[in-house]
């Protein structure tokens, strides 16, 4: 009888702790859960912890730090506006420059002619035969020709019997004839010239014209 006794005060010992200890871990999980929340509603409103909340600036540093903005923007603007002034100076000179010189090259070319001509009117001060002059003055035309041919694209046109065309021809005359079924070049006074396919001055001409 007493060993019965005795078993149920164990067993109610140990309810009684369970139950005890049921309701401390309730307690708990109540405190977390109201943690919780009550950070949950911090978030709510916009608070942040005290670490990682800003400064507010005062007025004064406000107006400090936007007068530095200000300063560096006007910095960044004058050195912008000065970079674009030297360009654009660099690209006036550049310019002026590539108009002064654009016929360098030509002139070098030329200057090879311009000395045979030298040599040929000094030949012809002294020589005594006509005809070896103008086989040297020849000579120079040709090269010359040929040079503007080859490096210039420059070309000649217009010749007697060439069907005429008013976009490459000026008529500084007409002539009527008989047997004629189109109009075509009677005399050439000024050949044409095209540098490569654009004709830089027409030929001067006098036209076959068809008789009515």
């Amino acid at each position: 009888m007493a060993d019965e006794e005795v078993k149920e005060q164990t067993e109610e010992v140990k309810n009684e702790a369970a139950q005890d200890q049921a309701e401390s871990t309730e307690k708990a999980e109540d405190k977390a859960a109201e943690g919780e929340a009550e950070g949950a509603a911090k978030d709510a409103d916009g608070e942040v912890p005290p670490e990682e909340e800003k400064k507010e600036l005062t007025p004064e540093e406000k107006i400090a730090e936007l007068e530095k903005e200000n300063a560096d923007l006007k910095d960044q603007l004058l050195r912008r506006a000065a970079d674009f002034d030297n360009y654009r100076k660099r690209m006036i000179k550049e310019k002026q420059e590539t108009f002064d010189y654009a016929n360098a090259n030509l002139l070098a070319d030329l200057l090879d002619s311009l000395d045979n001509f030298d040599r040929t009117v000094d030949a012809g001060a002294t020589a005594t035969d006509v005809k070896s002059v103008v086989e040297g003055i020849k000579m120079v035309n040709s090269n010359l020709v040929k040079m503007l041919e080859s490096k210039y694209g420059l070309s000649s046109y217009g010749a007697e019997g060439d069907e005429f065309d008013p976009d490459v021809h000026e008529a500084i005359g007409r002539v009527e004839e008989e047997g004629k079924e189109k109009e075509t070049l009677k005399q050439v006074y000024l050949k044409g010239y095209k540098l490569k396919d654009k004709v830089i001055r027409n030929a001067k001409v006098m036209v076959s014209v068809p008789k009515n």
